[in-house]
């Protein structure tokens, strides 16, 4: 609900599925999705666990064919960088979280998703893509972070920071840390 509400999408029951791969889920067959949303989560991309891997492993796939959109937000931009041989552990600049300043510094014809300036955005991670995977197109960076928005293919984006989140959720992710 969350997502789809802070993507500006107003959706009907059954017009997405959720495949909880932590808790085993498995993934859908690329081929039966319309697009593909990879959420954050609590654990951390450095960490490799077996639902990780085998999820970026999927999604190297569907990017590497290029038939699918895909949007990565936080631990899934993250995700799909790994997955496409790109660089992700703690962020040296440490935790970056609240609402901070996105500057949209590439104008990319490729990505209707944002416009260039500076936009606010609501963040939570320790974890960053260190190293964007060849190919890549940087889009956007904030104060700690110089990968905050990517383009990893033609329909292939990444964002570090929560378009999910408004400020209530971002204010109990603060009280909770």
């Amino acid at each position: 609900h969350w997502i789809a509400r802070g993507l500006g999408r107003a959706l009907a029951p059954g017009d997405v599925e959720v495949a909880a791969v932590y808790l085993g889920d498995a993934l859908p067959a690329p081929e039966r999705v319309a697009g593909v949303v990879v959420t954050g989560s609590v654990s951390m991309v450095s960490a490799r666990e077996e639902w990780s891997e085998r999820s970026a492993a999927w999604l190297a796939g569907i990017v590497a064919d290029d038939a699918v959109p895909v949007l990565g937000l936080c631990y899934g931009h993250q995700l799909i960088a790994h997955a496409l041989g790109g660089v992700v552990g703690p962020n040296p600049n440490g935790r970056e979280m609240g609402t901070v300043d996105v500057h949209f510094t590439t104008p990319d014809g490729l990505s209707p998703l944002f416009e260039p300036g500076v936009h606010r955005g609501h963040t939570s991670h320790l974890e960053a893509v260190l190293e964007p995977p060849r190919g890549s197109v940087v889009l956007a960076r904030t104060a700690q972070d110089p990968h905050s928005a990517l383009r990893y293919g033609r329909r292939q984006w990444g964002t570090q920071f929560h378009p999910e989140f408004d400020a209530e959720i971002l204010r109990r992710y603060v009280e909770a840390r």
